[in-house]
């Protein structure tokens, strides 16, 4: 073990310096030292403080706001790695910025996911970590390994969490999908959550612009359940809520609103807001992938981590054991414990 700890390099940047200390803490290790330097005219200069010659590393660095600036930051950390000649380098980025520009939506308009997975490979990445990538086919862009981190287990926790502590009849408990897009995403969690859930349901929607939808209806049964919406992110707030309206004037109990990444960024703390006080949404839920300002924080919401399935994963990966057995050993624990809790029930 004492081996293993001693081959793990892990090196936070600006954007993710919390999760980073946990993930370090989880594994008991140290965390090392890059120090960034800003000039006057805004260049970012790097510099590792510890010395990653023949050593591999992981590098850890949301794109999330400001997304340019971090991404410069990663780039030039990557650079930076290889040109102090590291072994290989791992780069986790648990929030992927422009992921959503994934395809041509419109004429004359650029696939932006496509060329920064290429910046990322020309700076000198070996491997790619992502935490729930927005669309998985993003990961074709990259010609160098690509791991999409799925946070569905930790979602599924924090959903069993809410039914157990609240007392809810899970027959009255549903995961819902905010658009046909996300259906593989909550068939994930619903691995997790069976047992303690009865079924999905679909909200159909158009966007006319991007940050807007328009709900068209609502496919499955939610008179009178409590609804567990399940999405990638919430950026502006309006879809997200727009859902939950939807939900509640098509009969649903209660919405709880679960996203991976918390961008909340424009209204959106407002809107949320008001969601909450006016009981169309109970509670919401992020992870950590972001780091969520003080600003952005309000009553109702919850924030949840996932440096236990990154420890995990990256400890993992020195160990070259298989993560798709971490995954099976996720669930197998989660299920075990939904059996305990409805044995107990009886």
């Amino acid at each position: 073990m004492s081996k293993e700890k001693n081959e793990i390099n892990i090196f936070g940047l600006s954007a993710s310096q919390e999760l980073t200390n946990e993930i370090c803490k989880i594994l008991e290790i140290e965390q090392k030292r890059a120090k960034k330097i800003v000039f006057a005219d805004g260049e970012i200069l790097m510099q590792s403080e510890d010395s990653v010659r023949g050593k591999e590393v992981y590098v850890i660095q949301s794109t999330s706001q400001p997304v340019n600036e971090n991404l410069m930051e990663l780039l030039i950390a990557v650079d930076m790695f290889k040109r102090a000649s590291a072994q290989k380098i791992n780069v986790v980025i648990p929030y992927f910025g422009y992921a959503r520009q994934d395809r041509k939506a419109k004429g004359r308009q650029p696939i932006t996911a496509k060329l920064v997975a290429n910046l990322i490979e020309k700076a000198g990445a070996d491997r790619v970590i992502i935490v729930d990538l927005h669309s998985a086919q993003t990961m074709g862009f990259f010609d160098i390994p690509v791991d999409n981190f799925h946070s569905a287990q930790t979602m599924a926790n924090e959903i069993i969490n809410t039914i157990i502590e609240n007392n809810l009849d899970q027959n009255k408990c549903i995961l819902v999908s905010p658009d046909h897009g996300g259906l593989t995403r909550v068939h994930e969690v619903a691995k997790y959550t069976a047992g303690l859930t009865n079924g999905i349901a679909v909200i159909a929607k158009r966007r006319p612009e991007p940050n807007m939808a328009n709900v068209e209806f609502v496919l499955g049964d939610i008179q009178d359940k409590v609804c567990f919406i399940v999405d990638d992110m919430i950026d502006t707030g309006g879809t997200i809520v727009a859902a939950a309206t939807a939900l509640k004037e098509n009969g649903a109990r209660a919405v709880y609103i679960f996203g991976g990444h918390g961008l909340f960024n424009g209204e959106a703390v407002k809107k949320i807001t008001s969601a909450i006080d006016s009981k169309v949404v109970e509670k919401v839920v992020v992870t950590n992938t972001i780091e969520i300002p003080k600003e952005k924080r309000f009553e109702g919401l919850k924030i949840i981590s996932v440096a236990n399935l990154l420890a995990t994963m990256i400890k993992a990966s020195v160990s070259r054991d298989s993560l798709s057995e971490v995954y099976g050993d996720f669930q197998e624990e989660t299920l075990s414990r939904i059996k305990k809790f409805l044995k107990a029930k009886k």
